[in-house]
Parts: C-alpha cells; sequence; structure tokens
C-alpha cells in the first residue's frame, strides 16, 4: 500500500473501536482493485460525536462507517439521510459527497445479499426475525419488502409490535410483533422458512447460549445468524445437526461492508477478498470455532 497526497481516507466511528475487522476488510478490497485509498479505526466518544463529524468534514475524509453507540446520535449532523435510513433510525455509513455529508445504512442490504448469495430468496416466504434493535430493525426493513410474513420476536415485546406495526403500514403484509419467548417461537417456527437471530445471543464468550430450542429446527429452514465471533454459533451447530441450511455471521458482516465500500468508491466490491481478509484475521486472531 502507496500512501501519496492523493490517497483517500475512509473510517471507523465507534466506541470500543480496536476489535473492528472493517479495516481488515477495506484495506483488502482497496489493494484488491489498487485504489489510492485507506481505511482506518477511531475511537470516538459518545460526547465527541459532534467534533468528530465536524473534524470528519474538514479533514475531507471520503467515508466513514459507524458503529456501536454512534449509529442513531449521529444522524442530527449529516447534511442528508437516505430514505431508508431515516426509516430505520439509523445510519452505519456516511459519504462525504464534495463536503456534503450523507447517511446510509447498509445493515438490512447486507442480510438480505447474504441470504440471497446463499441462494435463499426470501420472496414469498415465512422469516422469523429474533431481535428488534439495531440490526434487527434494519434486517426487519429490508426483508419486510421481499417476504411473504415477518415475525419479529423481541426481549422487550412493546418494541417488536411497534416495529411491525410500522412496517404493516408501510408494505401491507402479514408482519406481526410479540415476545421472543420459547412458547410462541416453536409456534411461529413450524411453518418458517427462514430464521434470522440478530440478538446478541451466543457471541463469545457465552458460546455455549441459543434462543432456539434444537427440537424446533428442522432440515428446510434456513438459518442465519449475524455473529462472527465465534464463527460457528450454538444456533448456527444446532441447525448444522437438523440438516437445515445455515448463512453464517460473515456473510452479512461482508455484504454491509460491500455495500459501503461501493458507495465510498463507484466500484463494484471485490467481495470473495474481502471475505477471505475477515476470515484470515479471525483465524489468526484465534477466533472461536
Amino acid at each position: 500500500m502507496k500512501i501519496s497526497g492523493k490517497t483517500r481516507v475512509c473510517g471507523v466511528i465507534g466506541d470500543p473501536i480496536e476489535h473492528t475487522l472493517s479495516p481488515v476488510m477495506h484495506n483488502a478490497a482497496f489493494e484488491e482493485l489498487n485504489l489510492d485509498f485507506v481505511y482506518l479505526a477511531f475511537r470516538v466518544r459518545r460526547e465527541e460525536l459532534r467534533e468528530a463529524i465536524i473534524g470528519a468534514r474538514s479533514l475531507d475524509l471520503q467515508g466513514l462507517n459507524v458503529t456501536m453507540p454512534h449509529k442513531n446520535a449521529v444522524m442530527r449532523y449529516l447534511d442528508e439521510i437516505n430514505s431508508t435510513a431515516r426509516s430505520i433510525g439509523a445510519v452505519n455509513t456516511i459519504l462525504n459527497d464534495e463536503g456534503r455529508l450523507m447517511g446510509y445504512n447498509t445493515d438490512g442490504v447486507g442480510a438480505l445479499k447474504a441470504l440471497e448469495e446463499n441462494g435463499i430468496t426470501p420472496n414469498g416466504k415465512k422469516l422469523i426475525l429474533l431481535g428488534a434493535g439495531g440490526a434487527g430493525k434494519a434486517i426487519a426493513f429490508h426483508a419486510a419488502r421481499e417476504v411473504e410474513e415477518l415475525v419479529i420476536l423481541n426481549r422487550t415485546p412493546q418494541k417488536a409490535k411497534k416495529l411491525a406495526e410500522v412496517l404493516r403500514k408501510e408494505f401491507n403484509k402479514k408482519i406481526n410483533g410479540d415476545a421472543l419467548s420459547t412458547e410462541i417461537m416453536k409456534e411461529e417456527l413450524r411453518d418458517a422458512d427462514i430464521l434470522v437471530n440478530a440478538t446478541s445471543v451466543g457471541m463469545h464468550p457465552d458460546i455455549d447460549q441459543s434462543l432456539v430450542p434444537p427440537s424446533s429446527l428442522r432440515t428446510d429452514l434456513c438459518v442465519m445468524d449475524i455473529i462472527y465471533n465465534p464463527l460457528e454459533t450454538k444456533l448456527a451447530k444446532d441447525a448444522k445437526a437438523v440438516g437445515a441450511k445455515v448463512v453464517s455471521g460473515i456473510e452479512m458482516l461482508v455484504y454491509q461492508g460491500a455495500a459501503s465500500f461501493e458507495i465510498w468508491t463507484n466500484h463494484p466490491a471485490p467481495v470473495k477478498v474481502m471475505k477471505q481478509a475477515v476470515l484470515n484475521k479471525l483465524s489468526e486472531l484465534g477466533a472461536h470455532h
């Protein structure tokens, strides 16, 4: 990588940030396409978010990813917000368009693309989504366009019900929100086609946890877990054991990254290279298989 006076800077802001895999993924992509770009991680504290965005504009950064805890708060400092990101109420990608900062959300796009690239068409299917938080919400908005039926289950049922109501109005489909309980899940899973875990249950270090009773998993179900550390969550292992189709969290990470990459560079993202870079980094870190 040669840094010059013309090198464009992209980055990610969040707190904590040192565990992010985005620099590895994006720098591999820039290198692959021979683009004069570099990607860095910036730790930005909550109370310094406004200054950070002003700084990004002043330093003429090309673009930023936004991660916890800034995805909502950052919106008020941007010049324009894409309609999907506005509906979701969260931004994970910023483009600096000649001094105008534009906000996007690529989480939902990434999740759907991960399913489609693994041969799963959400069209006409019943999808169960666990979690109505940031990523859950983004996935819900994109899934609602495609699927026949959407069930959102959340620990705070109110949050799921509210989100379902908004989506029902917007997409006029069979969309329901309910409590994340074993009974309700068992019932809904009976005729579901796709199950997506968008909660943090099963994430390192709690790698032996799963919200889904193994007895409710079936061969003809597709399961996607958005967690990528461990590489294979308990939910993914249980699903594999019954012969269900499993899509790993790495896929969503890569496809949401690819969407950001395309917003910043106007080049098709080298997805294979990005995925390999992430996998290499995780094995180097001794990710928990």
